[in-house]
């Protein structure tokens, strides 16, 4: 690994007027810290210095490389114009940490220079370590002293607020641009934003079937990118696959040795994700033989893929999604106890829209902006007609059963079918109509919608049998084998016995209505 130093010229203690010790040269002339190249930042008017201080640099390490920067500071001690200075020389640079270190260099600059390279070094923008360098001290260090150093910023306040504002800039990025009002929903993205930038542990987003955690997760992983946690690519896997033969090949990989085929092998996603995101969605439908190996995958940092000998390496940030409450997953068994354990170290609850009500302008307005966005045309609500979907909207009575993906598809209707750009009162109440239907028929006909699936005739089940029967058959399709099924319907009533076949009870159940595994499992 190359070490690379980054730091300001000292216009003064570089000309080395007051005392033979000059920093920029001395520094990469130590004998124990050999300098690859020196990032050597100066303003116009200084750069023969700056030329001057390179050729001796030159001289004393010729193995190390100067690149000199110009960097005009109007006011060297102006906060704001230091800072911007830098923090676009970070963001431009290219930092190669695969193949560098990189140090920062506080002993020349003004004061303002050090506190900002240490903003900048404290939140990654610059991946480097901060670099103190003093001059020789008798025998004991005759070539100078270099340390690691930090900075106590408690009484620097305007700082402080930059950091505050910077904290409220990722909460704004994670909430996709769009304002909340919601207590609840504000709490839960600003403790997610200090942990996305704080820890790389796993993180478990519990929410209804569209509350947006998808999109969370990517604008999670957008995130980890700017602040530089992680460097590669988010990888999504919808974990209802991942059932059968091949759902372990498919996530940890597979040798060709295994069917001795040109064409078997694969990478599988836990390879995908190195160095990025791995995104399991729905990890609760993951099979209990996969989840025990993720767990191992996670805490050893190694796994071996299907056919192989040798283990192989990972490191990657977990987001996992579930849209199950947690009593439910550890109570009932679709979660092993020991990889829940892991996961609910980081939990975040996302509220479902029938619960941030008056967030619902806001919200609108974005689902607006994106239809308007597809159809390539700018639409418009009349105002008698916003006032009225926005009354809907936010009437408790309301189920907004589907969330998010219920409002986007009402947005979209409404723009497609606005003649001329404008959404009025007689379509907004047509659209009441179509989904106050829709919710009621959701509610009514969804048991016998499930039932006609799997039975010639839903009808012939009594009423009562209806709701039962349709649990059950929602278990077995959420569940990886008749067993795992029969745990997670029997899990209170089986400690009552004393044998505790769950798979042949649930058989005995299924056989009632002349139903089996097969039947019921194949609807996913």
């Amino acid at each position: 690994m190359r070490n690379v130093v980054i730091g300001f010229l000292g216009t003064i203690l570089d000309q080395g007027r007051r005392r033979s010790w000059r920093p920029s040269v001395q520094i990469c002339a130590h004998p124990d810290f050999p300098v690859d190249r020196l990032e050597l930042l100066h303003d116009h008017l200084n750069l023969r210095l700056a030329e001057k201080v390179a050729r001796d640099i030159t001289a004393q390490s010729p193995r190390t490389e100067v690149r000199l920067v110009d960097m005009e500071l109007k006011n060297p001690w102006d906060f704001q114009e230091v800072y911007g200075k830098l923090y676009d020389f970070a963001e431009s640079y290219g930092f190669d940490e695969d193949r560098e270190h990189y140090y920062v260099h506080l002993t020349t600059g003004t004061h303002v220079a050090q506190i900002c390279w240490f903003l900048l070094t404290e939140s990654r923008h610059i991946p480097a370590r901060l670099l103190q360098s003093g001059p020789p001290e008798g025998k004991a260090a005759p070539d100078g002293t270099i340390d690691i150093i930090d900075l106590d910023l408690a009484r620097y306040n305007a700082l402080q607020r930059r950091f505050e504002t910077a904290a409220r800039e990722h909460s704004y990025m994670l909430r996709g641009g769009i304002p909340t009002r919601n207590a609840a929903f504000h709490n839960v993205i600003e403790r997610l934003e200090q942990v996305v930038t704080r820890s790389d542990e796993p993180i478990l987003l519990v929410g209804e079937a569209g509350v947006g955690k998808t999109t969370l997760a990517q604008r999670i992983h957008e995130l980890k990118l700017q602040r530089r946690r992680v460097k590669g690519r988010l990888v999504h896997v919808n974990c209802a696959g991942l059932q059968g033969q091949h759902a372990m090949a498919a996530l940890f990989g597979q040798r060709r040795n295994v069917v001795g085929l040109a064409g078997t092998e694969r990478a599988g996603f836990l390879s995908e994700a190195e160095g990025g995101v791995l995104f399991l969605d729905d990890i609760d439908l993951l099979p209990h033989a996969e989840q025990a190996l993720l767990l191992d995958a996670l805490e050893r940092g190694s796994y071996y893929p299907v056919g192989s000998d040798t283990a192989q390496s990972c490191r990657f940030h977990l987001i996992a999604t579930t849209s199950r409450d947690l009593s439910v997953l550890s109570q009932q068994g679709i979660l092993r106890p020991d990889l829940l354990a892991r996961l609910a170290l980081w939990v975040f609850h996302l509220p479902p829209l029938r619960e941030r009500r008056e967030d619902m302008e806001v919200e609108l307005a974005y689902e607006l902006e994106k239809a308007e966005r597809s159809l390539g045309c700018k639409i418009g609500f009349n105002v008698d007609a916003r006032a009225r979907y926005l009354r809907f909207a936010r009437d408790p009575a309301m189920p907004w059963s589907g969330n998010y993906r219920d409002l986007s598809a009402s947005a979209r209707r409404l723009c497609a079918l606005a003649e001329r750009g404008r959404i009025t009162l007689p379509m907004v109440e047509a659209e009441i109509l179509a989904l106050t239907h829709q919710w009621a028929a959701m509610r009514r006909d969804g048991d016998m919608a499930l039932l006609a699936e799997v039975l010639p005739d839903p009808t012939n089940v009594d009423e009562f049998d209806r709701a039962q029967l349709a649990a059950v058959v929602r278990a077995c399709r959420e569940s990886s084998s008749l067993s795992a099924a029969g745990r997670r319907l029997f899990a209170l009533s089986r400690k009552e016995k004393t044998s505790q076949n769950d798979a042949d009870r649930l058989r005995k159940y299924l056989g009632r209505f002349g139903l089996n595994w097969e039947m019921v499992s194949s609807g996913t």
